[in-house]
């Protein structure tokens, strides 16, 4: 019998999967219990497009954090900070400093959370730090920490 998943089930497939299982397993097991339903000539057309609008929204996706990258991938970005006289920062440089100064230099909100800090960032200097984007798109950035002049 043919089944669509309704969610993931172990040791099956995925939500929105077509599987082809035993009649007794989908009958008394899989649609008493809410986890697939039988896969009907609708039911079949309708998840096929649900698959093809979730593969458009994943290209598109994917070409947005493409063009995120061209942008950012080894660009400089400067964070000024205040130092105690010598090259040691008061704190450290957070990645919600960083993406406010994507931000501000090019215009392009990215979230704190995709940003991946080695080392934090306690002294002055040049870093590098890498901008997971997307899954398969990553980016590196330079960050320059200068002294705040008051």
């Amino acid at each position: 019998m043919k089944v669509i998943l309704i969610q993931n089930v172990k040791n099956l497939g995925k939500e929105g999967d077509v599987k082809e299982v035993a009649d007794g397993y989908a009958r008394n097991y899989l649609i008493p219990k809410g986890l697939v339903l039988e896969a009907t000539v609708s039911l079949l057309k309708e998840t096929e497009e649900k698959h093809m609008k979730t593969d458009k929204q994943k290209e598109w996706k994917i070409k947005q954090a493409e063009e995120i990258k061209e942008k950012l991938n080894e660009k400089n970005v400067t964070i000024k900070v205040k130092t105690g006289g010598s090259d040691k920062l008061f704190g450290a440089v957070t990645s919600k400093e960083i993406a406010d100064a994507i931000k501000q230099d090019f215009k392009i909100n990215l979230d704190k959370k995709k940003i991946e800090i080695e080392d934090s960032i306690k002294h002055l200097g040049e870093y590098t730090v890498k901008l997971k984007i997307y899954p398969q798109v990553q980016a590196e950035l330079k960050v320059i920490v200068t002294t705040q002049k008051d």
